[in-house]
């Protein structure tokens, strides 16, 4: 039997398949009313709450509240800031006061004692390489959540959160990797279903329902290699290059030679970091057909050349 797969689908996976984690700090809350704690904004990194028991509520500037039960998972994409609290008007300590070190790969724990119910979460900061989130990713909600009845439809996603979460989870060798790889994995699950109904909600993402475009993204996010031209690419997705063009900026953020350079400069990072592929291979592999017009993209896009950047990344490795 053949598997149909449309663009939204496509594009759907080419938007997650980018999202690698490069460190964790992760927390266990355990929590007794009152309490309230607020969380500055975070650059190039995802929050992730899990209510393990008990009740919480999320809110965030000219945001509405929300209230999760226990099983529910909250992940905050771009790392909007937002208060956690038990009362959705109650005030909050910054979370730097309760948690002033929180470097990736490092764990922590927050225990708050009071008079009312009690409530444990979850919590996580999940860092990644910014360079890596299109601008399709950077315009997601500021908070996505999946109820319990929506986890457990994800038995993968639902197993892995109960591990992370369990105070007894396994610790050995290898256990930094292991720990930033599982809520890497949470983090794609999570992403996954939510992004699928936004193809049934297109004011959240309109670019899901215009065909052009997200055939465009998809073309780039897979055949970044092809000596690829504005008009060709409208081509390939019938439509005149000002339409084709226009549509791109509106629903994509950016122009489509800006996208298709940024998907080029994110596989060029990737074959430096994570292959032994000669440096001199890379320019071509990621639709260069000059080394030196390689050299000078790369440089502009990351400040580093290519040269420094695999050194770099050796160096945390």
């Amino acid at each position: 039997m053949d598997i149909v797969r449309n663009d939204s689908d496509d594009l759907l996976s080419e938007l997650l398949r980018p999202l690698r984690l490069t460190g964790v700090f992760d927390s266990r809350w355990r929590v007794r009313a009152p309490w309230a704690i607020e969380g500055d904004a975070e650059r190039s990194v995802a929050v992730l709450h899990y209510v393990v028991e008990g009740v919480c509520w999320i809110s965030g500037t000219d945001q509405p509240a929300q209230r999760l039960l226990a099983g529910d998972l909250a992940v905050f994409p771009t790392g909007a800031a937002h208060r956690l609290s038990d009362h959705p008007e109650r005030q909050g300590v910054p979370l730097r006061a309760v948690l002033p070190e929180r470097q990736p790969g490092t764990s922590g724990e927050i225990d708050i004692d009071g008079e009312g119910p009690e409530s444990r979460l979850l919590c996580a900061g999940l860092h990644y390489d910014s360079s890596a989130a299109t601008d399709l990713y950077r315009a997601l909600p500021w908070v996505l959540v999946l109820d319990r009845s929506q986890v457990d439809r994800e038995p993968l996603l639902r197993d892995t959160l109960r591990l992370l979460a369990s105070p007894d989870r396994p610790t050995g060798p290898g256990d930094r990797l292991i720990t930033l790889r599982a809520f890497e994995m949470a983090l794609v699950l999570a992403l996954r279903p939510l992004l699928r109904d936004f193809t049934e909600n297109p004011a959240v993402l309109p670019v899901l329902r215009h065909p052009g475009i997200s055939r465009a993204m998809v073309t780039i996010a897979t055949r970044f290699a092809e000596p690829w031209t504005i008009e060709s690419l409208a081509r390939e997705v019938g439509m005149s290059r000002s339409a084709f063009t226009a549509a791109f900026r509106e629903l994509v953020g950016e122009a489509p030679a800006r996208h298709l350079t940024g998907r080029r400069m994110q596989e060029a990072a990737r074959l430096l970091c994570e292959t032994t592929l000669p440096q001199s291979a890379v320019p071509q592999r990621v639709g260069y057909q000059s080394a030196v017009g390689f050299h000078l993209a790369f440089r502009k896009w990351f400040g580093k050349t290519p040269g420094e950047y695999r050194s770099h990344a050796a160096t945390l490795a």
